[in-house]
Order: structure tokens, then C-alpha cells, then sequence
């Protein structure tokens, strides 16, 4: 079913009427000389300019594609307002398949639409899209972070990303167990990709047992080469079910946490880097319901874009690093006010979000 303009019924429907919508602007671009078909979603903008990573991916349908546009888009109003940003959230989808479309024409006729935002929307890194993706999005576009160092930026952000989560992690611990230490912790990370390879390190470092799977073979062959130490399961349906498990780390694409994945989680702690972990509305009270600590996404994977931010104000690491560091704070601080409300960590950190963005529309 479709509307008077042709488009899918139930994104609109998304858009203008569910809870999930309420986004400002939603930009559909192409350019069909260079193959480019985008979706940029400006969540809100209360805060300041939305600021939110591309995502190049070969979505199914262009519905989809919108669809995790919107989706995206609002995580990172509410990951920004948590992390302390004068940020708003935005997100943008190239859709196809990087490895097979990706060129410098369509980066910089991408980088034109973001342009013509005229710095409303922030863009940086995320899946499928890289730091030297981004130097060429920054020729046509000044709004454009997560660069070279070469080119004025700062380089990787998935560092930091990983550092947050590693702190999220430790957060967890001392919440549940009376301790931060993740010495002697079994942790199984599914994805190592960008961040989770990161995540892989400074759990060693600790003393952690490590647990990995990801679809890409060659990846996890590598990695377990080089820390011998890392075990690899099949499949995320095998590292979920891993006995003993103490923390598991959804480092991949979004939806992990599910009513066929929850069920049969065997640990303690969802702690990961993973987008919209929450398959829908629910499981966080499913997870509360058999014990299991959830860390929320966007609390804990905040180190990238409090990376990215701090770039457009002149990139000082060690000022960043201690910034992500407070993650720790932010999350203990968390499960503290989900304790004394009675309500899962995911339901407390929305209601502190969005208190922030309501304050900052109020001294409009």
C-alpha cells in the first residue's frame, strides 16, 4: 500500500504518527550519474545540529532502507542528549552494496546533499563507510567529520567507541557483582569488525576470557591468529547459548536482542556496540524479567560520536578519551535511577533524554 506520492504507506504512517517518528526532516537524494540513492533523517535538532554517522548498505527495499534511516536517526537524538552533546540527532543510508557501487563521484554528489542542509545535519562514519570515505564527502561538504588527520579530522572513531563500551562493561560489573574488575569474566562479542576488534583488546588487557563470532571467516581467523587466546564459536545463536557466559556484546548490525535471542540468553549483562539493539518495544522488559542487566546502546556506544563532535572544535584525543571515560558515570549513574524508579535501564535513559531535549525546546 502506498500514499498519493507513491510511498510506502507504513513509513509514513512512521513519520507523522508513531512514537518512533516525530523526526524534523526526512531528505530523499539521488543522483543517478553516479548510481547514488540516499536517505538523510534529521531526528531533532534541539540540542544543536543533528550529528550522525552514513551508513552504506544494501537494504533489501528502498522501504527499508527509510525505515532504518528514521530508526537511526532517533538513537542518536537520544545517544547525543545522554552523552552531554549540543547535538541533535540525524543519520543517512546510501543504499547498495559499498564493495560494488562505492566511488568519488557518489561520495561527493552525496556530500553535495549534505551540503545543501546548510550544517542542520552533521555526517560522519558508520557501517560500510570509512575515514577516507569521509575526506572525500568533505571536498563538497565542511559539515563533515570523522577525516584523516591529514584532512583536519581525527581519524578512526570506532577507538573510542570500543573504549566506552569497555567502560559501559565495567559499569555493569560493579553494578551487579560489587566490582569494575573484568578479570576472569567470560565475554562473547559478536562482531568484530571496526569496533569490536578494539573491544577484544581491552578486554584481554584485563585478564577477561574472550568469546568471538562474526559472519566474516577470514576476520575472526585473523584475530584468534593474533590472540590465541580468543576462542570462536559458529554463530551468534552458538555464543548466545555459551554456559557461563558473563556479558555479551552485540557488535554488529541492530535487532540482536529479540524474543527468539532473549529466551535462550545464557548472560548476566548485555554490554555491546550495536545499534537499535532492542528488536521492539518490550524487550527490555523481557530482559528485566530474567535478570539480565541492559546496558543501553546508546549509552555506552557514545565514544565515537563524542569523538566526532569534539572534532569540529579542534580534535584533542587525551580530552576525548577522558570524556568517554565518563561513560563509567553515566551508566552506574543510570542503573541507579532504573533501580529507584522500578523500571528497566532502557526506560530510564529515554526518560533522561528526552527531559533534556524537552528542556532545551522550552528555551527556545
Amino acid at each position: 500500500m502506498t500514499d498519493v506520492t507513491g510511498a510506502p504507506a507504513d513509513v509514513l504512517h512512521t513519520l507523522f504518527h508513531s512514537e518512533q517518528g516525530g523526526h524534523e526532516q526526512v531528505v530523499l537524494c539521488q543522483d543517478r550519474a553516479s548510481g547514488l540513492k540516499a536517505v538523510i533523517a534529521l531526528h531533532s535538532t534541539a540540542l544543536g545540529p543533528a550529528l550522525g554517522g552514513t551508513r552504506f548498505y544494501p537494504y533489501a527495499s528502498e522501504a527499508e532502507a527509510v525505515a532504518d534511516a528514521l530508526n537511526l536517526a532517533r538513537g542518536m537524538s537520544y545517544k547525543n542528549a545522554m552523552a552531554g552533546l549540543d547535538h541533535g540527532g540525524g543519520k543517512a543510508v546510501i543504499i547498495g552494496d559499498p564493495e560494488q557501487i562505492k566511488s568519488d563521484e557518489l561520495l561527493l554528489a552525496y556530500g553535495r546533499f549534505v551540503a545543501s542542509l546548510g550544517g542542520r545535519y552533521v555526517t560522519a562514519c558508520d557501517v560500510g563507510t570509512y575515514v577516507a570515505d569521509m575526506d572525500v564527502v568533505a571536498r563538497e561538504c565542511q559539515w563533515t567529520t570523522g577525516r584523516s588527520p591529514e584532512n583536519g579530522g581525527a581519524g578512526d572513531s570506532s577507538v573510542l567507541t570500543s573504549f566506552g563500551v569497555y567502560q559501559g562493561m565495567r559499569a555493569a560489573a560493579q553494578h551487579l557483582w560489587g566490582d569494575p574488575t573484568l578479570r576472569d569474566r567470560t565475554v562473547g562479542i559478536a562482531g568484530v569488525g571496526k569496533v569490536g576488534h578494539h573491544l577484544v583488546e581491552h578486554l584481554l588487557a584485563e585478564g577477561a576470557h574472550v568469546v568471538v563470532t562474526d559472519v566474516r571467516k577470514d576476520v575472526v581467523r585473523d584475530l584468534t591468529e593474533r590472540h590465541p587466546s580468543v576462542i570462536a564459536v559458529a554463530d551468534t545463536d552458538a555464543l548466545i547459548r555459551i554456559e557461563n557466559l558473563d556479558i555479551y556484546a552485540p557488535c554488529a548490525l541492530g535487532g540482536a536482542l529479540n524474543d527468539d535471542t532473549v529466551p535462550v540468553l545464557t548472560a548476566k549483562v548485555v554490554c555491546g556496540a550495536a545499534n537499535n539493539q532492542l528488536a521492539h518495544p518490550g524487550v527490555e522488559k523481557d530482559l528485566a524479567d530474567r535478570g539480565i542487566l541492559y546496558a543501553p546502546d546508546y549509552v555506552v556506544n557514545a565514544g565515537g560520536v563524542i569523538q566526532v563532535a569534539d572534532e569540529l572544535h579542534g580534535f584533542d584525543f587525551e580530552r576525548c578519551k577522558g570524556k568517554a571515560a565518563k561513560i563509567y558515570d553515566t551508566t552506574l549513574a543510570l542503573f541507579a535511577r532504573a533501580k529507584e524508579d522500578g523500571i528497566p535501564p532502557a526506560a530510564a535513559a529515554d526518560r533522561i533524554a528526552e527531559q533534556r531535549m524537552s528542556e532545551a525546546r522550552a528555551r527556545r
